[in-house]
């Protein structure tokens, strides 16, 4: 109500979480046990590729599920008279996504200090 806003936009910034936080874990799978060590640019897309995979995956989960359920699909899928919601929550999960890039110096440095032996 405050930014006069017509639907609640919560669910655009938890489908922002559903990139922002698996393409972290898939980075860190990759830079530890894939023969993706040492190339960052086949990384970073293969992790975008992962956070496409898991956010696809959610829409058609939730798309089977309205259709299982026999229920009007609009009312349990929550897109509030937006024919686009499932597009721009997929969009919003690639924006998480890419903005997890914003920590990969970060991230490369704790996998560093990782693998430095203890004192």
């Amino acid at each position: 109500d405050w930014f006069g806003w017509q639907r609640n936009d919560y669910d655009k910034l938890g489908h922002f979480a559903q990139g922002f936080v698996p393409a972290l874990v898939a980075r860190e799978i990759f830079a530890r046990a894939s023969p993706l060590q040492g190339h960052p640019r086949w990384m970073a897309f293969f992790s975008l590729t992962v956070v496409m995979t898991v956010s696809a995956s959610y829409e058609l989960i939730e798309w089977l599920t309205a259709v299982s359920a026999g229920s009007d699909a609009d009312a349990f899928l929550g897109t509030q008279g937006d024919p686009w919601d499932t597009q721009t929550d997929m969009a919003m999960a690639l924006v998480g996504g890419l903005c997890s890039w914003l920590l990969i110096p970060w991230h490369d440095r704790s996998l560093r200090a990782l693998r430095r032996p203890a004192p």
